[in-house]
């Protein structure tokens, strides 16, 4: 009788074939590598839900001031003044706390009946239809739409927007690490949005962006001031760029995770007190944002070796949360499951200051699509994985009614 050799342990956040389905590799990685090595790239890995937990708690040696992607950290770029996801304290507490005083929960809970409006107007007309795109019709849309209303940015302008923020990170087919010159050079361009806030200093209004270039703080030198206008356009490309492209990848999983369980979507049609627990199950099943990238400050020792200063790291959220360590039977998608706490939104001072508007349009999403549509099934000839080296997810999803 002979035995099959294991292949060699490997991850690579650039392999697509790796990308289509991580989670074998991931399980390896928890069970024989908790802290693996990538020689390619030059880069460390944790992959265990208590390491990648306490990492992104422990900013201080796991610092986001050079970026939470990899090949941004590499190319040790100075980074636009406002980008408070890529910064440490106090600049990053300052920035935050703005940013948290006009992104407030009473300006999330006075949009959600626009959002579900929204999402009223673009499947009515598909009832009856034999099928429809779910990201071209709800998670291309929904997310831009809702920003767009939050940031005081035209309808008619909201679509061209969200093409050229897109555009800016995608990966092609034999991509290495990608090279930032356009993909972040696009992501952080003033000009998207030059027109908008030009317009909001003349004529204030009752949105986000009017709130951002008016608010007064005090900044690291104790002076009392408003924002530039570079600083604030800085601001609203931060929001702009995350807010579309993760939550289109979470409206995109969860329509295909419950055509995966049929099971389990009737049983959310029947009883929607389930919803909310879905769209969590959800973000721990398949995190939009699967991968957070770190600089380490000083040296640390992880599982016996020494990961030396002005390394990089990657916190792999998404393994962390299939960590059987934590999570029973964690490759059971179960939309009664009682999670306690997932990773997808990361951890400690940098958790994702826009998860609750997420979770929002994750869950107005799924209860309109079930209130017209209990069954669905996906084309998976038509179906076309998204690219990129930051998102997972779906840039087509056909589905059949």
């Amino acid at each position: 009788m002979s035995t099959t050799a294991p292949s060699e342990l490997y991850y690579d956040p650039y392999d697509f074939e790796i990308d289509d389905d991580p989670y074998p590799v991931w399980k390896r990685l928890r069970d024989e590598a908790p802290l693996y090595y990538n020689e390619r790239y030059d880069f460390y890995a944790l992959s265990r839900f208590e390491d990648v937990e306490e990492a992104l708690r422990d900013w201080q040696t796991f610092s986001s001031a050079k970026g939470t992607l990899l090949e941004l950290i590499k190319a040790d770029i100075e980074l636009p003044p406002g980008t408070f996801i890529f910064e440490d304290p106090p600049a990053h507490d300052l920035h935050r706390g703005l940013m948290s005083r006009v992104f407030t929960p009473r300006r999330m809970a006075a949009i959600e009946p626009d959002v579900r409006a929204f999402c009223a107007r673009s499947l009515d007309p598909l009832v009856g239809s034999d099928g429809f795109d779910v990201i071209a019709d709800l998670g291309a849309q929904v997310p831009m739409r809702t920003i767009g209303m939050l940031l005081g940015i035209p309808e008619s302008d909201q679509e061209a927007l969200r093409d050229k923020i897109d555009d800016g990170l995608k990966l092609a087919e034999g991509d290495e690490m990608p090279t930032l010159s356009e993909g972040f050079t696009e992501l952080g361009q003033a000009e998207l949005f030059e027109e908008y806030i030009d317009y909001r200093y003349e004529h204030p209004g009752d949105d986000v962006m009017t709130d951002l270039i008016t608010a007064e703080y005090t900044d690291v030198d104790g002076v009392r001031r408003r924002l530039t206008r570079e600083e604030a356009l800085g601001y609203i490309n931060l929001i702009a760029a995350a807010g579309n492209e993760t939550t289109n990848r979470l409206i995109g999983w969860t329509a295909w995770l419950l055509a995966q369980h049929p099971d389990q979507r009737r049983a959310v049609h029947e009883d929607r007190s389930l919803v909310n627990n879905t769209i969590e199950e959800v973000l721990r099943y398949e995190p939009p944002s699967p991968v957070q990238g770190r600089y380490v400050t000083r040296d640390v020792e992880l599982h016996g070796t020494t990961v030396p200063e002005g390394s990089t790291m990657l916190l792999l959220n998404a393994s962390a949360n299939r960590d059987h360590r934590v999570f029973d039977d964690p490759d059971r998608f179960d939309v009664r499951r009682e999670i306690g706490h997932h990773l997808s939104f990361g951890h400690g001072i940098h958790f994702c200051l826009g998860a609750a508007l997420a979770r929002l349009e994750g869950r107005v999403v799924l209860d309109e699509l079930l209130s017209r549509f209990p069954d669905w099934e996906v084309d998976h000839e038509r179906a076309v994985r998204g690219r990129t080296s930051t998102v997972r997810g779906w840039e087509s999803l056909p589905i059949h009614l």
